[in-house]
């Protein structure tokens, strides 16, 4: 007698495990089904009208989705060669691309990197329009790091894409490249395979910014800024080519910045300008970030996430009321759901919400509304963020006098990683400065620096502290230190150069480690500062001057206006003096150095 496909599987799956028996009948089941429905589908139908048609049968039958069931049942029984031949065996009977990929997935399962390339190359012969079967072929290739095989598949991916959908393609295809191991050869390959692109309007720009961006990975700045002006030539307007000149940014070019006043003053997309201000903020040109996410939230005041980013700004240049505002259209601008009030328990807090929370609970804790501040902390569910959650509110505590509740709200953090343990440091000790425990604080950084002596930031941190007790001799000790361990460590040579500037010693020295620090954060206003004050001391006033005003314009600061009205007191611009002494009153009346200062000169505050 005959014996069909079903009834030949049948005896298989009666030699497997029970498990695999009886889901080898549910599918079986299914596969009797679909074959008298294949049966019922070769009856003739009547016409019907386009719109009531049944949507098109797919081309599996009874015969392929047997050897699909059968391909499964040999992966789950681990002979995944087997498994591999019958499912590629189906896909290629039926073009089905779910089937392709479950090939090169079963391939790729059994480390089998040939037969997954073959797999991936029989779906794109099959399917020559498919994009997927183009991204698992080059993602399997780059991926084995074959970056010359993938030229051909590439340049074919390109050349058949629809011109409107050309651009969007290169982009998509290219960021795969991000992965290879070598980024030189990859932006290699790119070039080259996009070589027909490169002079077209339409598609050019985008080439030339894939094949910049990956330049930048490589190390080559040079051929990255290089494709950034040839791309600009042909669309000086293009918003690839403005995202890779965002990427070039480092203050060293002005051509990138007079490429982007151009395409920003034409009609730049929202999430190229986010770009922008993010790069901007990571430069530290504060003042020129604040000044484009104002733009975006006039033009796009829905646009969420760049109301978030405007009210940290505000916030960071103690401009609190504008902050509060700011922060709030962003709640308002959320999805209903997201900014509610009274949150579920159980739904997590997104990131952009935490931010945005713990901005408004520190302006009420400023604006001494320490309950609001509070309620606000009490709607962020973030396992990831409890210890922030918890400093701030060990912080209200400690201004409310409560310093023993703050340090044992903090001893209570978790510490079972290296992450959270440094968490619960950190939180400790800020504690006890917002107490002025300096001492006890001391105590703790030599405790852990001993646990930790090649850790800099800690040692950095004790410098610190041994500052503030009056220590300079250990603290430049304990700096040297860290510029030792990390030759990078700009924060180190700045705070050595200030320490020595302050105490108006070794002035050329104090000079050369701050302009040491200003080659790795140019932008830093916290370094200008120190350099404006290496140039007070060394008799330089106007120069001092100048670079006091823009340290202050990019990074509103109490101390800097302590600074900068030193400096005028000391040329006699006594009005002027008062009214930057009045601004850091206005931004932090009860920090140190600027008190200090103004009793010292003024006698009053």
């Amino acid at each position: 007698m005959h014996r069909g496909p079903i009834t030949r599987a049948l005896d298989y799956y009666g030699r497997m495990s029970r498990i695999n028996y009886w889901m080898a009948i549910a599918l079986l089941a299914f596969a009797i089904a679909f074959g008298a429905q294949a049966q019922v589908a070769k009856a003739p139908e009547p016409e019907t009208a386009a719109e009531d048609k049944a949507p098109e049968r797919s081309a599996l039958n009874a015969s392929i989705f047997y050897q699909v069931v059968l391909g499964e049942l040999s992966f789950n029984n681990g002979d995944l060669g087997a498994a591999y031949s019958l499912m590629l065996h189906a896909a290629r009977e039926s073009s089905e691309a779910q089937l392709f990929q479950r090939a090169v997935d079963m391939a790729l399962s059994g480390r089998d990197a040939n037969a997954a390339i073959g797999a991936a190359k029989a779906w794109q012969q099959a399917l020559p329009q498919s994009q997927e079967a183009d991204r698992y072929l080059l993602q399997l290739l780059i991926g084995l790091n074959r970056l010359p095989d993938t030229l051909l598949p590439l340049q074919r991916s390109v050349a058949r894409a629809p011109v409107p959908e050309r651009a969007a393609l290169i982009t998509a295809l290219t960021r795969l490249y991000l992965r290879a191991s070598d980024k030189t050869v990859a932006a290699d390959v790119i070039e080259k395979a996009l070589s027909a692109e490169l002079a077209n309007r339409s598609s050019g720009p985008a080439a030339w910014a894939a094949i910049g961006n990956l330049r930048i990975v490589a190390g080559n700045r040079a051929a990255a800024l290089a494709a950034a002006r040839k791309g600009a030539a042909l669309a000086p307007l293009s918003d690839d080519i403005a995202s890779l000149a965002i990427n070039l940014l480092d203050g060293s070019s002005d051509d990138l910045d007079a490429l982007l006043s151009a395409y920003f003053a034409a009609a730049p997309t929202a999430n190229v300008r986010m770009g922008y201000v993010r790069k901007l903020i990571e430069l530290q040109r504060y003042a020129q970030a604040l000044a484009q996410v104002i733009v975006l939230t006039q033009a796009q005041p829905d646009f969420a996430d760049a109301w978030l980013v405007r009210g940290s700004i505000e916030f960071q240049n103690q401009d609190l009321q504008q902050a509060q505002q700011s922060l709030g259209r962003y709640l308002d601008a959320l999805p209903a759901n997201r900014a509610q009030d009274d949150p579920d328990e159980e739904s997590l807090t997104p990131r952009g919400l935490v931010q945005a929370y713990l901005l408004l609970s520190q302006i009420a804790e400023k604006q001494g509304d320490f309950a609001k501040a509070q309620s606000l902390l009490a709607r962020i569910n973030s396992p990831q963020d409890t210890a922030r959650v918890q400093l701030r509110r060990a912080l209200i505590l400690s201004k409310l006098g409560r310093v023993e509740e703050a340090m044992a709200l903090v001893r209570n953090l978790p510490e079972d990683d290296a992450d959270q343990a440094r968490a619960k440091l950190h939180a400790q000790l800020q504690v006890y400065r917002e107490a002025r425990r300096e001492e006890e604080a001391y105590a703790l950084l030599t405790q852990a620096t001993q646990q930790s002596p090649q850790d800099p930031d800690l040692l950095y941190e004790l410098a610190l502290s041994a500052e503030k007790l009056g220590q300079s001799e250990a603290m430049e000790k304990i700096l040297r230190r860290v510029i030792a361990l990390q030759p990078d460590y700009h924060a180190a040579y700045n705070a050595l150069g200030y320490s020595l500037a302050e105490r108006n010693q070794r002035l050329p020295e104090a000079r050369a480690l701050i302009e040491k620090a200003l080659t790795f954060a140019p932008n830093d206003p916290f370094i200008l500062d120190s350099l404006a004050w290496v140039e007070f001391r060394s008799g330089n006033s106007a120069e001092a001057v100048r670079i006091l005003r823009a340290a202050y314009t990019a990074r509103p600061d109490a101390e800097i206006a302590a600074h900068l009205g030193e400096v005028l007191w000391a040329m006699q611009l006594r009005d002027e003096a008062n009214a930057a002494w009045a601004k850091g009153l206005e931004l932090h009346r009860d920090n140190d150095t600027l008190k200090a200062t103004i009793l010292r000169l003024r006698g009053s505050l």
